[in-house]
Parts: structure tokens; sequence; C-alpha cells
């Protein structure tokens, strides 16, 4: 995605807004046109007027500069630059501390495929993973209520807007989900379906999961472009493997010859995932506040900067709206930081407390 390649360029979306044509050029993917777009239009966009504007639209979205950004997601080649959410919010699931596992499948399963969808959607849930579905017909629906009947925390990736109920009647389970759980979207209130969004959708399934299991799928089935994304990404991929005679299986079968680890049965899984918190330990850490370490004293500035830096990664662009200050007078303060030894760079331009208390 361009917008990820220009915010690992410059380390900052802020900086990269002020860079000047050549800089923009050295940016894999802009070419000549695009920059002269870009440097030409920008001085008759003013960010903040469009932010505001949208967050009065649409209050509920997050960017990549967002805390709550799932960070499992950001990882992948191409996050949304925005997702729209609605429903009950973990801070450990969008941090990637509440493991989630993205179960997929055929819109018109067997009695089998239901049968071990429920079974592996029941026992991840008991262990303390969150199931991530697209809420579509069939295994989708099926792993999102066997996770919701054990009390267990589920979150759907929709292909329309988050207020847009789809298919019609699975309104029950929508405003479930939306009480108990989480609905996420890369497109706006009000969205209807398209067919182009549903396999577009199926790459944040999988960049939200640790895992994806596929429980029972034909050929050309949506649930094959999920497997093939999550391998893509580094993710592991389980198969439920189907009968020969079961054409609703055979994508299945064909997934397992290219390499797909097979699902022997719910204590087998659950011993390839590893060992993983239980539901109570990680609703604790969900619900805690977050700590923060005694502040150190410090000249007025590098006080301002230390004091917007949690334990956990935060963007650049985050500490620079918090702040106040120009990218960078942040930037200067982090570097004195970093040699104080009180902060840590990561990957990505992302910074977090050295020692946390």
């Amino acid at each position: 995605m361009l917008i990820k390649r220009i915010y690992e360029h410059f380390g900052s979306l802020a900086i990269a807004w002020e860079a000047d044509l050549q800089a923009l050029l050295e940016v894999d993917g802009i070419g000549f046109k695009l920059a002269d777009a870009i440097a030409s239009n920008r001085s008759t966009i003013k960010p903040t007027d469009l932010l505001e504007q949208h967050c009065a639209k649409y209050p509920d979205f997050w960017t990549p500069a967002d805390i709550e950004y799932p960070s499992l997601l950001f990882e992948i080649a191409d996050p949304p630059p925005v997702l729209y959410y609605r429903g009950h919010l973990h801070l450990d699931f969008s941090r990637g501390h509440w493991p989630t596992v993205g179960i997929v499948g055929t819109r018109s399963p067997s009695e089998y495929g239901k049968r071990w969808t429920r079974n592996l959607s029941v026992a991840l849930t008991r262990q303390g993973f969150t199931i991530a579905s697209g809420l579509a017909n069939g295994i989708d629906a099926v792993a999102h209520r066997s996770c919701l009947n054990e009390d267990g925390y589920t979150v759907a990736v929709l292909g329309t807007g988050v207020d847009i109920v789809y298919p019609p009647h699975h309104q029950t389970l929508y405003d479930t989900i939306a009480n108990r759980g989480l609905l996420l979207s890369e497109y706006a209130n009000g969205t209807p379906p398209d067919r182009t969004h549903f396999p577009r959708r199926n790459r944040i399934i999988a960049g939200l999961s640790r895992a994806v299991l596929v429980t029972e799928a034909p050929q050309k089935s949506g649930a094959l472009i999920t497997a093939r994304l999550a391998n893509d990404y580094g993710r592991d991929v389980y198969v439920l493997p189907s009968s020969l005679d079961n054409t609703r299986g055979r994508g299945c079968l064909e997934l397992l010859n290219q390499g797909g680890h097979m699902i022997l049965g719910e204590a087998a899984l659950l011993e390839a995932l590893g060992s993983l918190p239980q539901i109570p330990q990680a609703l604790n850490s969900a619900t805690q506040p977050h700590s923060i370490a005694p502040q150190p004293q410090l000249p007025e500035a590098l006080s301002q900067v230390y004091a917007q830096i949690p334990a956990d990664p935060v963007a650049l662009d985050t500490i620079v709206l918090s702040v106040g200050l120009t990218t960078g007078g942040v930037l200067s303060a982090l570097v004195q930081l970093e040699l104080m030894g009180l902060v840590t760079q990561l990957p990505g331009m992302q910074y977090q407390r050295t020692h946390p208390s």
C-alpha cells in the first residue's frame, strides 16, 4: 500500500506532508505525475479541517496513528488506512495481546463442516482466543455463534459499512456482536454490499489473525483467498481434512496439498498453537488502567514528550499530535531521551518507554 510505503520512508505522515518534490520521488511507487499532483494540490488542503469533517460524520474509526488500531493488522503490506468500528472494544485485542484466530469457510457447509467449526470455535474460545470471521452465511456464522455461546469475544469483518447488516437475516447475530464483540470495516457507514468488497475484506481477517482455520471450502472459495493471504502474511494456516466425495471440502484438500497444517482435533490444534492466556486473565489485563512509570526530572520540552510515551509502542505521529510541538522538535527530544536510556525506538518509527512500571 502506497500510504504505508510513504509512512515507512519518511517515518511520519506529518513529515511526508511537508516533503518537497524530490523527496516524494524517492518513495517506491511515486512517479513524476503523482509527485507533482501531491505537491500542487496539498496547498489547497488543510488536513486538520478534513479530519474534523470526517470525525463529525464518522466518529468511530481508527487510523494506524491511533493506539487502538490493531498492531498485528498494521504489519501486513496493505493495511486499511481507515478502520471503522462498532461494538465492545478490548484494548488488548487492538494491541495484539488478545490472541486472534480467523475461522473461514463455505457459505453452504455440510453437517460435518458445521460440527467441526463449532467444536474448534468452542475449544479456542475456552482457551482465551478471539474468533475473527466475516459474518457471512455458513461457516462464518457458525464460528461467531459458537464463540458467543461460550461468552467469548468475536470480531466480524464486514464488506459493507459497520451500520449495514448483510446478509439481512443476520440481524440478531449482528446485534449480539455489536453488544458483546466488535464489527470492523474499511468502508464508511452507509456503504452497501458490493461483490468487490468481500475479497478485499478477507485480507483484514487474515491480517488480524495469528492463525487462520479453513474448516470447509470448495474450489474457488473466498476462504481460500483468506488462507493464501494469511500464508503471504506469515500466519499459520490450519485446514480441516475433508472426504474426497465432499465437493464442499475440495478446496481444503488442495490447501493441505499445498502445505497447510492438518487439523487433527481440538487438543492437537491447541497444542500446535501453543499455550495462551485464559479468558479471565485476558479480561483482567484488558480492564486495568494503563500503567505509566514515574516521571523523571527532565527539561520541560523533554518532559512533555516523555509524558506522552506509554509502555506499549506508539507511533511518532501520535506523539506529535499529543504534544503539540513541531515534528522536528519531537524528534530532537526523542533522540535525547534515547541517549538517556528512557525511550526505545522500534521499527516503523514507533517508540516506547525503556523501563515501564
